[in-house]
């Protein structure tokens, strides 16, 4: 009956004129607030256990990550809110790099936003991370704005490094990029990890990698150093299964990314689930402040091409993508179990999805009216701290070194203004630039001889003919 009562209290639809049985119980819910309160209110739950079961192997290691993890409602919105805005900013990337206001190189992050979501949701805020070029997801979880990330792929000097640097070259404070050179970050990472232990502050350094590049020597190298010094160094394998056009089990005889570092120990884990990569994450910080390095192993998948110039569906098919997208999207994964674990609701997902589009959509039309820097400009900043008052081996124009972009003065970011005085020579130019100077013009007066002769010859035989 009272139930009955509280269906019909609830509804819109209710009559003005009660039946009589309605109206014997009217005064029950004027009398009970507490009830009115329970059919009026949401309730969530503040935290949650999630289970991570099969979404861990390991080699050489005596324990694995701990098969729950238990998360709160601030963190799942933290996170959500996160991937979708990565997952938007891409898309944004991807359509402004159609109206070629986008240009170069240009590789995308959707469908791998689990991995750096969920890794850097375990780092702490003295933690360094380096990266390849597929660092745009990670640019924005490291601290740059979405406005000064769109602004350097679009060349503006709204961008985080006045466009002069591009999609592969962004940077932050303790995040040494995206690299263009396959594989060569990770060796940059490993002499960050060594710096890391001579501060001896408990700090570790990330280093990321691509599949692609697990083949290369110079992360073996990397491995072996690392190893022998036990450095506090994480290397992460972002195994989305494709170098390039590749498939991964036609470039390695061993597609098991994790067990390649012997003696190193190594864990697998589901890129796809962005609660196992945090409880990985926060394993492997642990690990490596007592035991030395180790390499994780993140399988994810990405949806587009491996840059903008790949269109990504000739060597794999459209089911294939499809697939991936509609069965294992790593958003998607997160939403379901939040909303399952009474941390987060459809709508508020829903609101969360619209905020960021309109917010990345009104970044990209103001990155679209923003400007190029000055030509002058190119020749700035080309050193932190420049010890002579010229640019070396620009021979034949010489380049005084000035500083005018971003620099860093106690952790405030201060921009410079300039005024490049072109009628001042630097100072101290080495021999070696003279020299090639030298023979530059010596080769100009060489050539610029037998051009004259040949101006010669075709104006004398332009002439008219006379008997």
């Amino acid at each position: 009956m009272f139930a009955a009562a509280a269906a019909a209290r609830s509804s819109q639809s209710v009559p003005r004129r009660w039946p009589q049985n309605f109206r014997l119980f009217r005064w029950f819910f004027k009398e009970s607030p507490e009830l009115t309160m329970q059919q009026t209110t949401k309730s969530y739950a503040t935290e949650a256990v999630v289970d991570l079961n099969d979404a861990y192997k390991c080699v050489r290691l005596e324990k694995l990550p701990p098969e729950t993890l238990s998360i709160n409602r601030e963190l799942v919105q933290k996170m959500y809110k996160e991937m979708a805005t990565i997952r938007r900013l891409e898309t944004v990337a991807n359509a402004m790099y159609k109206e070629k206001i986008v240009r170069g190189f240009c590789h995308l992050y959707t469908g791998q936003e689990a991995v750096c979501v969920g890794i850097n949701s375990a780092m702490r805020p003295t933690d360094h991370l380096i990266t390849a070029y597929r660092c745009h997801g990670w640019c924005h979880v490291m601290g740059i704005p979405p406005y000064e990330i769109l602004g350097e792929l679009a060349g503006r000097e709204s961008g985080c490094q006045r466009g002069k640097g591009g999609s592969m070259h962004m940077y932050c404070k303790r995040f040494y990029g995206g690299n263009g050179i396959v594989g060569a970050q990770v060796p940059l990472g490993v002499g960050v990890g060594l710096a890391l232990k001579n501060e001896a502050k408990g700090n570790v350094c990330v280093a990321l990698y691509g599949d692609g590049a697990a083949n290369q020597g110079q992360i073996f190298e990397a491995y072996n150093i690392a190893c022998l010094w036990r450095l506090p160094v994480i290397f992460v394998c972002e195994n989305n299964e494709y170098g390039m056009g590749t498939k991964m089990n036609r470039s390695s005889c061993s597609i098991e990314y994790y067990t390649r570092g012997v003696p190193l120990p190594g864990l697998y884990v589901d890129g796809m689930n962005v609660f196992a990569m945090r409880n990985a994450a926060q394993f492997a910080i642990d690990f490596v402040q007592e035991n030395g390095p180790i390499i994780i192993e993140a399988h994810t998948y990405r949806y587009f091409g491996h840059s903008m110039s790949d269109p990504g569906t000739s060597y794999r098919s459209r089911d294939e993508v499809t697939e991936k997208r509609t069965k294992h999207d790593p958003i998607l994964y997160l939403k379901q179990v939040a909303i399952a674990k009474g941390l987060i609701t459809e709508d508020e997902c829903k609101k969360v999805d619209d905020e960021v589009k309109k917010e990345i959509q009104a970044n990209a039309e103001k990155v679209k009216k923003d400007k190029e820097i000055k030509p002058e400009e190119l020749w700035a900043d080309v050193y932190m701290e420049c010890k002579e008052d010229g640019i070396r081996d620009t021979i034949g124009i010489r380049h005084k070194h000035f500083r005018v972009g971003k620099t860093m003065e106690k952790d405030n970011i201060k921009l410079k203004s300039f005024k490049p005085d072109e009628k001042i020579e630097p100072k101290g130019i080495p021999t070696e630039i003279l020299e090639g100077e030298a023979q530059m013009e010596a080769i100009k007066e060489t050539q610029a001889v037998p051009k004259a002769k040949s101006k010669e010859d075709s104006t004398e035989k332009s002439k008219p003919y006379k008997k």
